[in-house]
């Protein structure tokens, strides 16, 4: 009998630097974390990336950060990773900018995509408020993240307390809702996420 567990999201940026070291490469922990938000959990959609990047690396033996934007499809300044975290530092003008980005490209980050990762990074946030023991490794395993973006959402923490979490959580429920026509008449997506943008940094 073999049974193979599933592994939880916090677990993946490791063993992708396991799985590159087993093809003979080196990944950073910036690169693997990236790839793991970016790809999920899918092992197998992750070994393939990994393969498509070692044809492209032509020798190298290091994956670096630049390699993962350009040849897994992430655009270096306009992606959902760049758009969360110009949030969660409050930066007015990047968040959007990104958001005008998006609303200009709607195919390649489409609305229910971006509001899905909106609101795992603001429950992550919420889940490190409730954390009992803010030391890197427990907050990481707590949140499912790789302990490299923990110091990322301490720092948002400070700026949106866990009243504030709970209104942007509604927001991005009744956003969620609009984009599904429920209220929103003809109002596109774009807009819808220019409003949303708005409240969630003047909540």
């Amino acid at each position: 009998l073999f049974t193979s567990s599933k592994l939880y999201d916090n677990e993946i940026p490791g063993w992708i630097e396991k799985y590159t070291k087993a093809q003979g490469l080196a990944i950073s922990a910036h690169g693997s974390a990236l790839m793991a938000e970016y790809l999920g959990s899918d092992l197998s959609r992750i070994s393939n990336e990994i393969e498509k990047l070692k044809i492209n690396l032509k020798g190298r033996k290091e994956i670096q950060v630049d390699d993962v934007q350009n040849y897994i499809g992430i655009s270096k300044d306009y992606n959902v990773f760049e758009f969360t975290n110009a949030i969660g530092k409050r930066d007015v003008v990047k968040a959007n900018r990104i958001a005008n980005y998006f609303t200009a490209n709607p195919k390649e980050n489409p609305f229910v995509f971006v509001i899905a990762n909106l609101y795992s990074y603001f429950s992550k946030i919420l889940l490190y408020h409730g954390s009992p023991d803010k030391s890197q490794y427990a907050v990481a395993g707590a949140m499912g993240v790789s302990p490299f973006f923990v110091k990322d959402y301490e720092s948002a923490a400070r700026i949106y307390n866990p009243d504030k979490l709970r209104k942007i959580i509604g927001y991005l429920r009744e956003y969620d809702l609009k984009s599904k026509g429920v209220e929103s008449g003809d109002v596109e997506s774009g807009e819808l996420l220019r409003e949303l943008l708005f409240k969630i940094l003047h909540c």
